[in-house]
């Protein structure tokens, strides 16, 4: 395996195998959650495999024992990306009211993960333990997902957040609309042998054999004619979106951006913080609070 020079703090971008570049979310200690330097990091890495022609195939990964935890909630790292990184149209983060962070949303979780779902290339996820909220989207941005036997999925926002499900709303999309109501209803656990079930992944591997059973299919695809493989994708994205997926999401966000403002003129924050778990909630109340110290009104 070949790790080639970059300059990532929280990516590693490797070529395991001819033809194949491995994209790896590299926060461990933070269950890979996703902030701003992940982002554009990823987007970087995106773009770096789709205009290397001697790519075929990426593979989609998450360093430690879980693949991503969703969106960092920490406060840690920049609020928003700097105007070199943006990779949109859509401005005004600094805007007043719920423009700001409506641009922002749009921007760094509906956009740029549409973009990433459309890369011309074959995408594989490499999943394992726990993917959660956040962690689904970047989930469901990938052609094909192969994941271990303890992989599990959730989608805790309705219920602990107050709003509709997460910004790339693709539910009905990856189960029927009855499962796709019952998990988000519910906020329970996604087994993978479930997932599996309801067509959300491919496949179900030993945890041992993750890695290399991903690869081997990353290989056989990448062996295959390049332009064929996009022309397929193409061609599949394409089907989907005629069944309204496209429409569908674009209103699930603005749904979601309601639920943001519905939790803000209750709570004054942007969540049900009355259905948060404790730990979360005291970890808002922290954050909310230093902003409230650093912009004092």
């Amino acid at each position: 395996m070949t790790t080639q020079a970059q300059d990532y703090e929280q990516v590693i971008y490797e070529t395991p195998a001819p033809k194949v570049a491995r994209i790896v979310m590299n926060r461990p200690e933070r269950r890979n959650a996703q902030g701003i330097t992940m982002t554009y990091e990823l987007d970087d890495a995106f773009k770096r495999a789709c205009h290397d022609d001697a790519i075929n195939v990426i593979i989609l990964a998450g360093a430690g024992d879980h693949w991503n935890a969703g969106h960092d909630v920490s406060g840690d790292g920049p609020a928003n990306p700097s105007p070199d990184q943006v990779v949109g149209l859509c401005g005004c983060f600094g805007g007043k009211g719920w423009e700001g962070p409506y641009c922002r949303e749009r921007e760094i979780y509906l956009e740029i993960t549409e973009r990433w779902r459309n890369a011309p290339k074959p995408v594989i996820a490499e999943i394992q333990g726990s993917v959660i909220s956040g962690g689904v989207m970047l989930t469901w941005l990938c052609d094909l997902i192969v994941c271990s036997d303890d992989a599990r999925f959730r989608d805790a926002t309705a219920v602990e957040m107050g709003i509709p499900g997460v910004e790339f709303w693709q539910h009905p999309y990856e189960m029927t609309v009855r499962q796709a109501k019952e998990w988000l209803m519910t906020g329970g656990w996604l087994t993978a042998q479930e997932a599996e079930r309801r067509g959300m992944v491919n496949r179900v591997v030993p945890r041992a054999e993750l890695s290399a059973r991903t690869l081997e299919l990353a290989e056989s695809i990448a062996t295959r004619n390049p332009f064929t493989m996009k022309m397929v994708k193409q061609a599949m994205n394409f089907a989907q979106d005629q069944m309204g997926r496209k429409a569908a999401m674009d209103f699930g966000f603005h749904l979601h951006q309601m639920g943001h403002m519905q939790a803000m003129l209750t709570n004054g924050v942007p969540v049900d913080i009355d259905s948060l778990p404790p730990v979360i909630r005291k970890n808002l109340e922290k954050v909310m609070a230093a902003r409230r110290a650093a912009n004092p009104q």
